[in-house]
């Protein structure tokens, strides 16, 4: 194996848009004649367990997950005042899209505060709150195994910080459109993150 590897076997690291995972092992594989070396990743949230080349990983955002300081300065920013959002939804929908398939902590640490914000303002349009479901469990998959706390104490960490913001904002109202009510018409298939598909594999028990 004299490929240089990012992570080493039982490394924790972070999927975008698919959640925490952990390294299993490092092995190579044939894959159209060439021997590759792969990540074997199990991650917790689907229950499943992939491969990914190495020399993919980067390229697919794979990263360790974030130290404690950084973990606590996401919750910092999840309470802190923020610009306001665009008022139509389908702009706000795409930019926090790619927001979550960048993946960082901070990119997805001000995904869960917009769009907290909005939803208490007006309900979110099914495929924002899908996208809001997605980016919340992973800020509280990433602080959990960061700050080695249990995942109950984290979703009551996250919710704390919030809630300051969930009072209502006047300002924010008059940004308010009827450009929200129809979300029909864009596939939610973007939070499969099928994009990935040519650069992993599921592994057969």
């Amino acid at each position: 194996m004299s490929q240089k590897t990012t992570f080493k076997v039982d490394q924790k690291i972070v999927y975008p848009s698919q959640g925490v995972g952990k390294i299993l092992e490092i092995k190579e594989k044939m894959f159209k004649d060439v021997m590759m070396l792969y990540y074997v990743i199990y991650l917790d949230v689907s229950d499943m367990t992939i491969m990914i080349p190495v020399d993919k990983a980067e390229e697919l955002g794979i990263r360790a997950i974030v130290s404690p300081d950084e973990a606590k300065k996401a919750l910092e920013l999840i309470s802190q005042d923020f610009e306001p959002i665009p008022s139509d939804w389908k702009l706000r929908y795409q930019i926090n899209l790619d927001l979550l398939k960048q993946g960082s902590v901070v990119d997805i640490a001000t995904i869960v505060r917009s769009l907290y914000h909005r939803s208490k303002i007006k309900e979110l349009p099914i495929l924002e709150r899908k996208l809001y479901d997605s980016a919340r469990k992973l800020l509280e998959d990433e602080i959990t195994y960061s700050l080695n706390l249990p995942r109950e104490e984290v979703e009551a960490l996250i919710h704390t910080h919030l809630e300051p913001l969930g009072a209502e904002n006047p300002e924010a109202e008059d940004q308010l459109t009827e450009t929200d009510e129809d979300d029909s018409f864009i596939d939610d298939t973007d939070l499969d993150d099928e994009d990935d598909s040519d650069d992993s594999e599921d592994m057969e028990e």
